[in-house]
């Protein structure tokens, strides 16, 4: 499985799982998780980095809306999968 790392705001790196990726309204979003358990948890992120950029700016999704309506197309890309935000 791919992993991801990010540098948090604080300096920290962080490093997550990609399980899934798609393209919602022009925007690139990912859904990764920090573990390989079942009880893993999930986070969205969204590229909000210039086309013209060849370095991918992801940042955690937290709007109420935009996460519900990302979350519900990543559900039906894996089916077999409960995902809880």
């Amino acid at each position: 499985m791919e992993k991801i790392r990010l540098k948090a705001d604080d300096g920290q790196e962080l490093e997550f799982y990609v399980e899934e990726q798609a393209k919602i309204g022009g925007c690139d979003y990912l859904l990764v998780s920090d573990s390989q358990d079942e009880e893993s948890q999930a986070y969205i992120l969204k590229d909000i980095s210039a086309e013209d950029s060849g370095i991918a700016d992801y940042v955690f999704v937290e709007d109420e809306g935009e996460l519900g309506a990302v979350s519900k197309v990543f559900e039906q890309m894996l089916d077999d999968v409960d995902l809880k935000f």
